[in-house]
């Protein structure tokens, strides 16, 4: 099946009644998958058949009156990596914090894979990773920055902390997908910097289009689905995900004292509350029963 992640920044009137439709549409087609709408657009991923997906794109691009088609980035699954079909309202359809900032209006430069491995070569480039740390730390591009954000609204609490001289400095931009960059440099030239690129389509766009001796990617590539991480070749990755804290886990990270299945790991391993972690054993347990029964457990993630 296709696993399909996609955007658009563009003026929505009644984003509650696009949400209904929406979710009865994806329904009726058999999607699984999350979508946010807000004001300012449409964002999510879709799993199912390309045919399906490919429906509601078509269905939004008249809906919306987009004068350019919805362009997803298309990978396979063998089995769904979400669990249900979800369209949520949002003030954003990626939290900035800044929802007067309009993408649509005003961004960075876009560029293909070339054009940013020519970029990010340039000594006097400042290449930025609008990532989250950990997501930082399963894989960058080399001289990459890493912001340090545990989330995206942190964001713009360090582009304004930049130094001054930054700003006369090429900037090379980069997120998973593109969204986080059609925000971040459209801050980053509110906020003065001259000369702002972003990796057109994003990392995944660029590890399926770039030929792999030009490949300037370095780990794996986290993503938001019970993949976790894909590798260069798209391929699911070797990262496991922590069930209490969402972070992602290397073999070293599963094999620490600290690690227990559903309930613990390395990285917030005692600072659950006595009553989520009896929770979170409790939801291991059903976890295990359902795959003792050969069966996948659909529990709520605990927040």
């Amino acid at each position: 099946m296709k696993v399909v992640a996609f955007y658009r920044f563009t003026d929505i009137d009644d984003p509650e009644k696009l949400r209904v439709d929406l979710l009865a549409l994806c329904q009726d087609h058999g999607l699984l998958g999350t979508l946010l709408v807000a004001k300012e657009g449409v964002n999510g991923s879709l799993t199912g058949s390309g045919e399906s997906v490919q429906a509601v794109f078509d269905w939004l691009q008249e809906r919306l009156s987009l004068a350019e088609p919805i362009e997803g980035r298309w990978n396979e699954a063998s089995e769904a990596p979400f669990r249900r079909m979800r369209v949520k309202i949002r003030s954003e359809i990626v939290t900035l914090g800044r929802p007067d900032i309009r993408p649509d209006k005003l961004t960075g430069k876009h560029i293909g894979a070339d054009e940013w491995n020519a970029l990010i070569a340039r000594p006097d480039a400042l290449i930025i990773d609008t990532r989250n740390h950990y997501e930082f730390e399963v894989g960058t591009f080399p001289n990459a920055v890493d912001p340090g954000t545990d989330n995206f609204r942190q964001f713009a609490d360090f582009a304004n902390k930049l130094d001054e001289d930054d700003k006369k400095r090429p900037l090379a931009m980069f997120c998973t997908g593109g969204i986080r960059c059609e925000k971040a440099t459209a801050l980053m030239l509110e906020l003065g910097f001259d000369e702002v690129y972003q990796l057109q389509g994003g990392i995944l766009k660029y590890l399926e289009t770039v030929a792999e001796e030009n490949n300037r990617w370095d780990g794996e590539c986290f993503v938001f689905d019970t993949r976790v991480a894909v590798d260069r070749d798209l391929a699911e990755g070797g990262y496991v995900q922590c069930h209490a804290c969402r972070r992602p886990l290397s073999d070293e990270d599963v094999k620490s004292a600290d690690y227990r299945e559903g309930i613990s790991c390395p990285r917030c391993v005692n600072s659950a509350t006595p009553e989520r972690e009896e929770r979170l054993a409790e939801r291991q347990k059903q976890v295990e029963l359902a795959r003792e029964r050969g069966e996948a457990h659909i529990g709520a993630v605990i927040d």
